[in-house]
């Protein structure tokens, strides 16, 4: 059940951020497309290989807003800029969250009541507004 949790609060999450991201592409006037993106693994050998697929998929994002930095800093779009800064911030935290769970589970390993610890705290984990859709609702 945390596990399952802790995924639900991450979906909800991206979900946020996909809005923040609309938002602001609106408040500049350019054209939001939204287009269907492709299935998911929905099975994994373990939950430490689920982690680490997320932690491969936020390395991939980060890369990705790396490169709108690098794009509206060469086209000194400073607004821009200030908007992509807080996404970098939240993809350190994005991927320092997965990796925290991975290392806790590596160091738990097969240990039933370690891994039903990691899944009590992770059903803990609570859905909080991102700040740039707080101040905009």
């Amino acid at each position: 059940k945390g596990v399952a949790n802790w995924f639900y609060v991450q979906f909800q999450e991206e979900q946020a951020h996909a809005r923040i991201f609309m938002n602001y592409l609106n408040s500049r006037d350019a054209k939001v497309e939204l287009l269907p993106i492709d299935g998911v693994p929905s099975t994994w050998d373990s939950i430490t290989d689920m982690y680490k697929q997320t932690l491969e998929h936020e390395k991939k994002v980060t890369s990705l807003i790396n490169e709108l930095a690098v794009i509206a800093n060469e086209d000194r779009d400073f607004a821009s800029i200030n908007r992509i800064n807080w996404f970098i911030d939240e993809q350190v935290e994005e991927e320092e969250s997965a990796r925290d769970i991975i290392d806790q589970l590596k160091f738990v390993g097969d240990d039933r009541m370690g891994l039903y610890m990691i899944d009590k705290e992770l059903a803990t984990r609570v859905y909080t507004t991102p700040s740039p859709l707080a101040t905009a609702e």
